[in-house]
């Protein structure tokens, strides 16, 4: 089938890349003209494991093109699949749908033939139907086209593998024909054996918003759970494993920690809210909201014993930052909870050095207060105290022992309950984590830290911008 993709951000070009891999013909469409020029070379925008193979395959084989030209997309193709972003208004919690409005307003005028246009963006409910008035009202006369909604639920790290095999498909149309050519587009995948979940368009928009919400309150219930786990004694990661064995629950996002980020599950939670706000449901509202503060509480929690772990202030100390992104397999760093933590720390005058696998150039450009450096052990230079930050595997394969022969004081908080701590305690650090008790010395003992003499900024990284520590920093 020949169909566009509208919008190359992260969902557009995973998505065009795979359609096109599936054995469509495939026109993306974007009016940033360096983003097309690089995805038409089969080079990747961002960091996406499998994404630049697909590209280059495709683009190869012709199957895959790019265009800045909405004209151009209208006469390619009878459908077009809008993958544009919401991301939140800056004047309120709801999400800002002006671009995929621009879309159907773009778009619409310059149909010629009967379409669909399939909104696979996060959107409130409700959306399709004010499009679809929106579209519309905008054809030419004797035209037709409709609306249908076919959300992604692609996981940043997988999203390959979560647009190619699907754990469900889901899409809400008004007719038997959207319905039906959408099953065409996605035949291979039900062949395979794929759910497909056909509905009307307001329980499609539900869907997603619905089920981020959910993994987003597993993670706020198991970090309310860190905080009791603090307050008593209690060990929250065996609480979690025990917890998991419970097949009404299972253990996956059931992870304590720094909590949770990124360009989806935050906007969305907060879309949500808005939107059950206009739709004044009142105990949805109180919820969400309480899910929301949670996460939120967690970034300060972690500077909170951070400082306590360096002796109640951080002026004058060396802090190695290790992860910049807000989860590892990828180079995304908006609201990032590890740069959020990192931002709170060099507002306070600690000496801040941050390492990460693929988000370092994105992490420099939203905040310029720490050093930046591409080599982890550099990064903990001369440090009294290791923060763990963002779950790479990378720093999971550290060996803590020669770690500990490079940095002033081995002191390690793993905000994310993901290295571990026997191993790190054996090599003589003193280790630290959100809803695990610390362990009591024995009498008459402690952790001797060793002190070394500070050095300046290593030759491998790249020292602080001035200025303000906080600015553009993701919300």
């Amino acid at each position: 089938m020949r169909l566009t993709v509208i919008g190359t951000g992260y969902l557009g070009a995973v998505h065009a890349a795979c359609m096109a891999d599936l054995g469509h013909d495939v026109l993306g469409v974007d009016t940033d003209t360096r983003k097309i020029e690089a995805l038409a070379a089969g080079r990747a925008p961002f960091y996406e494991p499998g994404l630049a193979e697909l590209l280059t395959r495709n683009t190869r084989s012709g199957r895959l093109r790019f265009t800045t030209s909405l004209q151009e997309a209208a006469d390619f193709a009878d459908l077009h699949f809008v993958c544009v972003g919401t991301p939140q208004r800056p004047d309120s919690l709801a999400a800002d749908l002006s671009h995929v409005e621009a879309v159907v307003d773009g778009l619409a005028p310059l149909l010629t033939r009967d379409s669909l246009v399939v909104g696979k963006s996060t959107v409130p409910v409700g959306t399709t139907r004010s499009l679809s008035r929106r579209l519309a009202a905008r054809l030419r006369p004797g035209v037709t086209a409709e609306i249908a909604w076919n959300p992604e639920f692609l996981r940043e790290g997988y999203a390959v593998q979560d647009t190619l095999r699907p754990d469900r498909l889901v899409v809400g149309a008004t007719s038997a024909h959207a319905d039906g050519l959408l099953r065409t587009v996605y035949e291979p995948m039900l062949r395979s054996g794929v759910a497909y979940v056909g509905t009307d368009p307001a329980t499609a928009e539900l869907v997603k918003v619905a089920a981020n919400s959910f993994l987003a309150t597993k993670i706020s219930f198991i970090n309310a759970m860190a905080e009791v786990c603090d307050a008593s004694g209690a060990d929250v990661v065996t609480l979690a494993d025990a917890l998991g064995h419970d097949v009404r629950i299972g253990r996956r996002f059931l992870s304590a920690g720094l909590g949770f980020g990124g360009g989806c599950l935050p906007k969305d939670i907060r879309a949500f809210l808005a939107r059950a706000e206009e739709l004044e449901v009142g105990e949805a509202v109180s919820f969400l909201r309480q899910i929301d503060r949670i996460n939120e509480r967690q970034r300060r929690r972690t500077v909170d014993l951070a400082r306590h772990l360096l002796g109640g202030t951080f002026a004058g100390r060396r802090v190695a930052v290790l992860g910049a992104t807000f989860k590892p397999d990828s180079d995304d760093v908006r609201d990032s909870p590890a740069l959020a933590v990192a931002a709170q720390i060099v507002a306070a005058d600690a000496d801040v050095r941050v390492h990460d696998p693929e988000g370092l150039d994105n992490a420099r450009a939203a905040l310029p207060g720490p050093a930046y450096c591409p080599d982890v052990v550099e990064a903990c230079r001369d440090a009294d105290l290791v923060l763990h930050l963002t779950e790479w595997r990378q720093y999971r394969a550290l060996d803590p022992a020669h770690l500990s022969e490079v940095v002033r004081a081995p002191r390690l908080l793993d905000a994310r309950n993901a290295l571990d701590p026997a191993a790190w305690r054996a090599a003589g650090w003193q280790v630290r984590a959100l809803g695990r008790p610390a362990p009591v010395p024995p009498p008459g003992t402690g952790e001797a830290l060793r002190v070394t003499i500070p050095q300046a900024v290593g030759p491998n990284c790249t020292a602080p911008t001035p200025g303000d520590p906080l600015s553009g920093v993701p919300k």
